[in-house]
């Protein structure tokens, strides 16, 4: 992009924003670079240029710290400092940077849940939202912070925990809708019965997604899959269908629905496919891939147990082999989507446009000895993958159908009656393709590394 040493700020700033949108994020780096040099006490400018540096995999927290000096009042800017000193292996700055915005604004929601992260990933994983009991306790009439506190524990099912600071807050704000929900919450994912019966009835006229898939799962564990086909069904055709999809899939499974195999299609819709990477291609990408998994636990809201996930979106990185890798699987999801059955307006993989394939995130896990991911789905994506880099030798792997990802698996709290679909063996190179509402989650294995990249494609529009 060429712009000429006149141009005014504000051409220049709406140039870079529309560039950034449309076109590669280097050139859109590149044109913040430009601007915030012809510009430099532009906060917008040296902002634009610091995110997408680090969007990029480059180094940004000294970019940012240049940013937080122009625009001391912008809290975005400190916390995506804080997450660019964490990446950069530099979490006891991040923790000080944090705390000590916290002190003087303890209402800060996105300070306390990037601390609250870093404590947990970094090991804490006792007292590790504490500075939210500091907040609440500051300021006890911040709902927000109450039930801030309260999700980051019911996350780590530290249930006891959880109800306490539902307690405490209930003595300050009175018994609110989002509070009883809270607690139904809790209940029903501690397999509290007797709470979880009392509680359904003091919130059925409660409407939400929460509520709702509380609804879902306590039917489902209690056998009634009727009643949490009559939950689910409406649901589908609100803006949350990706969340329900996945449990009308259950329930039609447990009643021998033949609407079940409509929708997973199992034998059409799991496509594994060889990428053609080569090995030397495949051992650069997993050198690249190890030196970002350098947290010491996975995210608390991940489904990966035994291993670790990276943090931000792998395949906007400058890193040319993992540009190589991004677009040779583009290509196969694009085959993929050429090649899907009819388009079909009730189902919420084949009712969509087949147009542009946009990447909606991508990550990196790495498991290792007995690591697997529990049962999931990905309700922000239309179709998900797992493509395998690096895998344990043989002897290390175990017994089939260990290491390998296991399909239609429902998750085991549930304690329904259901074998999984199939499993499919990893292999170094293969790209799996699926459907994002698909149950999906990896089995156990003995010993090594198991090294994957994954992605979701956006639900295209018309």
């Amino acid at each position: 992009m060429s712009v000429a040493d006149n141009t005014d700020v504000a051409s220049l700033r709406q140039q870079a924003f529309m560039l950034h949108g449309q076109q590669r994020l280097m050139e859109a780096a590149a044109s913040f670079a430009r601007g915030a040099k012809l510009h430099p006490s532009d906060p917008a400018l040296a902002f634009g240029l610091a995110q997408t540096r680090y969007e990029l995999g480059y180094s940004a927290a000294k970019l940012f710290a240049a940013v937080r000096q122009l625009a001391p009042d912008n809290l975005d800017v400190a916390r995506n400092e804080a997450l660019a000193l964490i990446s950069e292996g530099r979490g006891s700055q991040a923790r000080a940077l944090l705390e000590s915005l916290l002190a003087r604004r303890p209402d800060w929601l996105d300070g306390h849940k990037a601390l609250a992260t870093l404590n947990w990933t970094s090991g804490q994983q006792t007292g590790f939202s504490d500075h939210l009991a500091v907040a609440c306790r500051a300021m006890p009439g911040n709902a927000s912070l109450w039930l801030a506190w309260y999700r980051n524990l019911a996350q780590a099912r530290q249930w006891d925990a959880a109800l306490a600071v539902l307690d405490e807050a209930e003595r300050h704000l009175g018994q609110t809708p989002a509070l009883l929900v809270a607690r139904l919450f809790v209940a029903v994912e501690s397999a509290d019965g007797n709470q979880a019966e009392a509680l359904l009835a003091a919130t059925s006229h409660i409407r939400g997604d929460v509520a709702s898939l509380c609804r879902i799962r306590y039917a489902l564990r209690q056998g009634d899959a009727k009643r949490a086909e009559a939950e689910a069904l409406p649901l589908v055709a609100t803006p949350s269908a990706m969340l329900y999809w996945p449990y009308l899939s259950l329930a039609w499974r447990l009643l021998d629905d033949e609407r079940a195999e409509w929708l997973d299609r199992p034998e059409q819709l799991i496509v594994p496919q060889d990428s053609g990477l080569s090995l030397a291609e495949l051992a650069e990408l997993a050198e690249v891939l190890r030196g970002l998994h350098n947290a010491g636990a996975p995210y608390i809201e991940q489904s990966v147990r035994g291993g670790t996930q990276t943090d931000r979106s792998v395949l906007l990185r400058h890193e040319p082999v993992l540009q190589r890798a991004k677009q040779r699987m583009l290509d196969l999801v694009r085959g993929y989507v050429d090649h899907l059955p009819p388009v079909d307006p009730r189902h919420p993989l084949l009712g969509a446009p087949r147009g542009d394939l946009l990447i909606e995130g991508s990550w990196s896990v790495r498991l290792q000895r007995q690591g697997y991911n529990v049962p999931h789905t990905h309700a922000m994506g239309w179709l998900s993958t797992a493509f395998y880099v690096s895998l344990p030798q043989p002897q290390q792997m175990g017994a089939p159908p260990a290491g390998h990802i296991a399909f239609g698996l429902s998750p085991a709290e549930l304690g329904l009656p259901l074998a999984p679909y199939q499993t499919v063996k990893p292999e170094p190179g293969r790209l799996v393709i699926f459907p994002s509402t698909m149950w999906h989650g990896t089995v156990p294995f003995d010993d090594g590394e198991r090294l994957v990249i994954a992605f979701d494609i956006r639900r295209p529009r018309a």
